[in-house]
């Protein structure tokens, strides 16, 4: 009886090893297609233009702020009571 349990363990996990091992084997198969490649491709894309667009407004926003600083340094500020006002 004993061998009986312990084989139907060792199939139950033999079965089990070769289904995930199949369905990795193909999403790796779709993903080195054209069209898997693609899709990596265009996520990745999206990406790079999200940080780059974000990088811009950093860079934008402490040029305006230096701008001001220095426009500050050198003519003192021209409108004391009213609050500065960002380009957008």
């Amino acid at each position: 009886m004993r061998r009986v349990f312990w084989t139907g363990v060792g199939v139950g996990l033999g079965a089990t090893a070769g289904i995930l091992v199949a369905k990795r084997l193909r999403r790796t198969r779709e993903a080195l297609t054209p069209s898997g490649i693609a899709g990596a491709l265009a996520g990745a894309m999206s990406g790079l233009t999200d940080a780059v667009r974000d990088f811009t407004a950093e860079v934008r926003a402490g040029m305006a702020e230096r701008e001001a600083e220095l426009t500050d340094g050198l003519f003192g500020d021209p409108y004391p009571d009213e609050p500065l006002v960002e380009r957008p």
